[in-house]
């Protein structure tokens, strides 16, 4: 997968894109990221990208032209890709919109910065824009980082177990429960004793429950859209009964 990032700050991304999995995936030949200056298409001699909003106001707004000469240089015209606009106004990003997105071969990632971005840049070459919260960022490099490495553990290949990114927490509509590895006994407290007991069917309808009751616990309106078995719903009304 080809990741074209579209950047006033180009700095920002080589420390976590050199680091860990990613680095990994790179080297591998799974991933491969791009990061485009957008300053490099200013026509001016001061590579002016971002200008006052008409009408007055706070803050400066990035110009549309570079923005688009950038995308076209590279993308072609139109862009042979989808185009995401990193904003807080944006599709909230989840498990289910990280799978569908990571099913396209290259997307391009346009990282807003300042007040804002030209809207005809929404209106006319924009294709997604995405959040990754409710809340406000000094720009959209960081979230485009998240979209990165939330899409690249879905690619076949990158994880060294092919399992682990449909166990992690929302991949399967349930929150992950807990994990113990060496000491077994660290100041006292003790690796639950079913972990050890190698019953492997036993170890897995424990980390369902814990799962389940985690969910419960933390984010039950997951649980209004999950599938639950008659297993489940048993365990679940058996957390209710000790509540009471």
């Amino acid at each position: 997968m080809r990741f074209d990032i579209f950047t006033l700050f180009p700095e920002v991304f080589p420390s976590y894109l050199d680091a860990s999995i990613l680095h990994r995936a790179q080297e591998m030949g799974h991933l491969q990221v791009e990061v485009h200056n957008i300053r490099d298409w200013a026509k001016d001699k001061h590579q002016v990208t971002d200008e006052p909003p008409y009408g007055g106001g706070g803050g400066m707004v990035m110009k549309p032209e570079p923005i688009f000469a950038a995308v076209e240089d590279i993308l072609g015209q139109p862009p042979e890709c989808p185009v995401v606009l990193m904003t807080p106004q944006g599709e909230l990003l989840d498990q289910d919109k990280a799978d569908n997105l990571s099913k396209y071969p290259r997307l391009a990632l346009i990282a807003g910065h300042y007040e804002g971005i030209d809207e005809r840049v929404r209106e006319h070459l924009v294709t997604d824009e995405i959040s990754i919260g409710d809340y406000v960022l000094t720009g959209g490099e960081l979230p485009a980082l998240v979209l990165i490495d939330a899409l690249t553990r879905l690619i076949p290949g990158v994880l060294g177990d092919p399992q682990a990114a449909a166990n992690d927490s929302h991949a399967s509509g349930l929150l992950e429960g807990p994990h113990y590895t060496r000491p077994e006994d660290f100041r006292g407290w003790k690796v639950p004793e079913i972990l050890r007991s190698g019953h492997h069917a036993r170890i897995e309808r424990w980390r369902r429950n814990q799962a389940l009751r985690r969910t419960s616990e933390r984010r039950p309106d997951l649980l209004a859209s999950f599938p639950l078995t008659d297993e489940d719903q048993k365990y679940l009304d058996s957390l209710n009964e000790k509540d009471v």
